[in-house]
């Protein structure tokens, strides 16, 4: 094989062929989860999934996995004005797991953001309506949207307080293992 000599070197990524896998995998299952639970108004497991995916996989991939989610969703959905914060929202969301399960492994902590993140969802999504659609229009999605919001805060802390630390356990001993393996493998190839 011949090499190029060129002072031109660009870097592809730092992403493996098991994060290039894992990445898309947890991207559909946050879609099929939120495809699952779609028949009862504002319970979802989508908060969950990204708190405990930021938690065990971290920043970087679990933001990538947003990103992907979302473009899904415009597919799915086809471009609203709802995205947008879905772009923002989600990634803010992970970043906030993220240095929490740097302080605390604790359930509660992350029970409680879902809870703010719940409550607080529709007062997002009002911000960006306004933009749009002016103020009033906002504050009365916003106002409407009360009832659901509460559904939503509630449902994310009964998620969190009961799901969050099995999870977390199950996908930290999946990651490891996976480590493991790949360890041993790479091993036995070297010798």
């Amino acid at each position: 094989m011949m090499e190029m000599n060129t002072p031109l070197k660009f870097k592809v990524s730092n992403l493996s062929v098991h994060d290039i896998v894992l990445i898309p995998l947890l991207s559909a299952s946050l879609t099929a989860g939120k495809m699952a639970l779609s028949f009862i108004p504002n319970v979802e497991i989508v908060t969950l999934l990204f708190m405990v995916y930021a938690s065990v996989f971290g920043f970087k991939k679990t933001f990538l996995v947003s990103i992907i989610f979302s473009t899904i969703e415009i597919f799915l959905y086809g471009l609203q004005t709802w995205l947008i914060g879905y772009y923002l929202l989600w990634p803010l969301l992970i970043f906030l797991s993220s240095m929490l399960y740097k302080k605390t492994q604790s359930e509660w902590p992350f029970a409680f953001l879902a809870l703010t993140f719940g409550l607080c969802f529709g007062l997002f999504f009002a911000l960006i309506e306004s933009v749009f659609y002016g103020v009033s229009y906002g504050v009365v999605y916003w106002l409407r949207g009360i009832p659901f919001d509460v559904v939503h805060g509630a449902s994310n802390f009964i998620l969190g307080i009961f799901l969050y630390r099995p999870l977390e356990n199950l996908l930290s001993l999946l990651r490891d293992k996976y480590a493991f393996q790949h360890a041993i493998q790479n091993s036995c190839k070297t010798q």
